[in-house]
């Protein structure tokens, strides 16, 4: 059996440019309240995994949906109006 720690570096390289750069963070912190819409429709899906949902169960389903395509738009929305000349949408 042969090492591979040779090759460690080879199969990932270390780079000081790790940090994710200011473009990166603001994009991430734009997308968060999608990000947190989808963690809840997840967390509301995986509940009911294993069991038959409950009619409170398929309330939570529902309304994390709605939600999460709420805000799905409002950002759409949001990149369009920006990417319009003068900020008319």
């Amino acid at each position: 059996m042969e090492s591979i720690v040779a090759l460690q570096s080879i199969v990932t390289a270390w780079s000081d440019g790790l940090e994710p750069s200011d473009a990166e963070l603001d994009a991430i912190e734009w997308e968060l309240p999608l990000i947190l819409a989808d963690v809840d429709l997840l967390d509301a899906q995986i509940a009911v995994l294993d069991r038959m949902p409950s009619e409170l169960d398929e309330q939570r389903i529902r309304r994390a949906r709605r939600r999460m395509l709420a805000v799905r738009r409002d950002l759409t929305n949001q990149a369009a109006a920006a990417s319009l000349p003068g900020g008319a949408a």
